[in-house]
């Protein structure tokens, strides 16, 4: 739900920028919500088997239609000018989803230039028109192309009982739009999820023969045998699906879609043959979550993440290795106490790439699959995605001073090279506020971590208001990366000074601190609250605490009601001047039974609400609204089926017949968050002009 986000010594010593800067130049400007939702978007990148030429997808935003398009660009690497990149996909073509054929004379892509998603091809050297690949009757929402490149794996949405006729399901929707009434029956849950209503499709995973000049007009059903959906909703993908090198089998995780499947986090892994049978179920040991099965060259050993515990989506995810013949596992690196993002094996077998979160960072790992030891490869920031070929390294890394910027190197990491441009670069006229992270002691007596961000136009000596920011998850971070949602930029931009603490129940820290929140909303993140906010006044003297608003969204709503109603000063008033809450709980009671994925409030609760009632009133903001005195903005979105609508409205009427100041900024069009260009820019004017009501600039 992430309402998943080794540890290395916490004496490792972080690369950091400092938060001393000099003044900006007078001409300057701070960093505006117009920047963030309006600026170009590098990403994904790719990289040919021989490691020479990159392809990245750089996203636009058409101001007067409020729409994004995408498109591919292309270098060669290896280039005696390096020249900078050029576009690759023709102009007019919305395109994403990039890969190399695996002789590296082809990029594949999808679009849906001619009116639905398909599959499309072009010469990496040459250009010219695309060559459409699919012409099937539905949308192909994602691909793998096996590893000799003769078959392709298609991820299409069909209905069950239509198997692998695909018109089956075209004709079933056209039904459905015919029909002149507007009930649908449900006899069992998901009724919908995330901002969707179940329709009774599944994810599938079909497979069809590359090559020749026909396009491809049917496909082979692969998972058939398996009724769940692959990829995964609402955010799966196809790193869920692996071709063997051989091209003869597949290896895919799913979950079972039953009337279990809203309280279970049981993914497992199945071995298909690429005709489709032969289904069986690896990892049917394992009840807890198995993902991201990945083949040996020989075929012989698969590798995969795996967590322990069922229900427990935030559970740690260790890398394991199989023997395909005896069924036998081990975990390659159990010293390492972090969560493992992914598998990307080395081209000699040595190692396996993966990111994964650390102390307020999201650096890449490389681990030796020989004895499990863990190096560094990219650290600082956040990568975000990752792609390596021949002697190429290719990321795209962002920090809480720039988006994505794409970068090439060797695969150890070294000669690293900036492909395209930071934040600073493409906005040369705007001054970004500097940052440092902080730690103090916490909760237990533990280390805690923080960052504080300067105002952009900072001068010595003076105090800032404050805008202090609490991260939802609640197993999430607010490290050293960029948000188009939550950026501290845009507040540093406006004057404010910012804080953000990773509290107990972050992730990054190990996976005891992450555990340390569950069943414990309110107390323990609220200690780390309390005492990171008393720890940053007191070292950094430019924050202004008589003038500071908190905000939050998910859980970090959650905890910003919480705060309204049980974080007060000694003598009754409260430390904020405002607050902000966005798509936060309200009613626990309420949330557990009007959310959707079911297994994280059983999970972080202790049970149902019918078996754990006490467990759900222990911190439950609607308890003490008596308390509510605070100035609060309330924000949701009327697609957000994770914590919906009901607990904004709620909690707007409360702060209403209290009498406390109060607003709501509602969306209809929206899910759990805000993602048209338009809507961010108007939330974060709300929001800012909010602040300034009460604590100026």
């Amino acid at each position: 739900m992430t309402l998943r986000h080794a540890i290395l010594p916490l004496a490792l010593a972080l690369s950091l920028p400092s938060i001393a800067a000099t003044p900006p130049p007078a001409t300057a400007r701070g960093f505006s919500v117009q920047d963030m939702a309006y600026m170009d978007r590098n990403a994904s990148p790719v990289i040919s088997p021989d490691g020479r030429m990159l392809v990245f997808a750089k996203r636009v935003v058409d101001k007067a239609t409020n729409k994004a398009s995408s498109s591919l660009w292309i270098e060669d690497l290896f280039a005696r000018d390096a020249a900078p990149p050029v576009r690759f996909s023709p102009d007019g073509w919305n395109v994403n989803s990039a890969s190399f054929s695996p002789d590296g004379k082809s990029v594949y892509f999808l679009s849906g230039k001619g009116g639905t998603s398909q599959l499309y091809v072009l010469p990496t050297h040459g250009g010219g028109q695309p060559k459409q690949v699919t012409d099937l009757v539905l949308d192909v929402d994602g691909y793998a192309l096996s590893p000799d490149g003769s078959k392709v794996a298609l991820a299409l949405a069909t209905f069950p009982e239509c198997k692998a006729d695909l018109a089956c399901t075209q004709h079933k929707l056209d039904a459905v739009a015919a029909e002149t009434t507007t009930g649908k029956i449900f006899d069992q849950l998901f009724i919908r999820h995330w901002d969707t209503w179940n329709d009774g499709r599944l994810n599938r995973v079909f497979a069809a023969k590359l090559g020749g000049d026909a396009m491809i007009k049917s496909a082979t059903l692969l998972s058939g045998a398996i009724h769940g959906d692959i990829p995964s909703k609402p955010f799966g993908d196809l790193s869920d699906f692996a071709w063997s090198a051989d091209g003869k089998q597949v290896a895919m995780s799913v979950r079972q879609s039953n009337r279990e499947e809203p309280w279970n986090t049981n993914f497992d892994i199945w071995l298909v043959n690429a005709d489709g049978s032969g289904a069986r179920n690896l990892t049917v040991a394992n009840k807890a979550w198995d993902a991201g099965p990945v083949f040996s060259a020989n075929g012989k050993t698969m590798y995969y993440r795996a967590m322990k515990r069922p229900g427990f989506e935030a559970d740690r995810f260790a890398l394991m290795a199989m023997d395909l013949a005896s069924g036998k596992t081990r975990e390659i690196a159990s010293r390492w106490d972090a969560s493992a993002d992914g598998i990307t094996l080395s081209k000699d077998g040595k190692w396996i790439y993966t990111t994964a979160q650390e102390l307020g960072q999201h650096p890449l790992f490389r681990v030796s699959l020989a004895n499990g030891e863990v190096e560094t490869v990219v650290k600082d920031g956040s990568v975000s995605a990752f792609n390596l070929g021949g002697p190429t390294l290719v990321f795209s890394r962002n920090s809480l001073k720039s988006g994505d910027q794409i970068f090439s190197a060797r695969p150890d990491g070294e000669a690293q090279r900036a492909i395209t441009p930071s934040a600073a670069e493409m906005l040369p006229g705007v001054a970004f506020g500097t940052y440092e992270q902080f730690n103090f002691i916490g909760w237990n007596g533990d280390t805690v971590h923080g960052y504080v961000v300067k105002p952009w136009n900072y001068q010595e000596g003076k105090k800032y208001p404050v805008a202090f920011l609490i991260h939802g998850g609640p197993q999430g971070s607010f490290g050293d990366g960029w948000s188009y949602r939550w950026n501290p930029q845009t507040y540093a931009g406006q004057g404010y000074a910012v804080v953000m603490i990773d509290f107990h129940g972050s992730t990054g820290y190990g996976q005891a601190f992450t555990d340390a929140i569950s069943q414990h909303w309110g107390d323990r993140p609220l200690e780390d609250l309390q005492k990171g906010w008393a720890a940053a006044q007191q070292k950094y003297s430019f924050l202004n605490g008589d003038k500071a608003c908190a905000l939050g969204a998910s859980y970090g709503g959650f905890m910003v009601n919480w705060i309204a109603g049980n974080w007060f000063n000694a003598d009754g008033s409260s430390p904020w001047k405002c607050l902000v809450s966005h798509d936060g709980v309200f009613d626990q009671r309420a949330m557990g039974y009007a959310t959707e994925e079911l297994w994280f409030n059983e999970w972080e609760n202790g049970g149902t609400v019918f078996d754990n009632p006490a467990a759900y009133e222990k911190f439950n903001p609607v308890s003490h609204v008596n308390n509510f005195k605070v100035p609060m903005l309330v924000v949701h979105g009327q697609k957000d089926y994770r914590i919906p609508v009901e607990q904004g409205i709620a909690l707007f009427t409360a702060m209403q017949r209290k009498g406390v100041a109060s607003k709501f900024l509602y969306f209809p069009d929206e899910n759990h968050w805000v993602l048209k260009p338009q809507n961010s820019v108007q939330w974060h004017d709300t929001v800012n002009g909010w602040l300034k009501e009460y604590i100026g600039q």
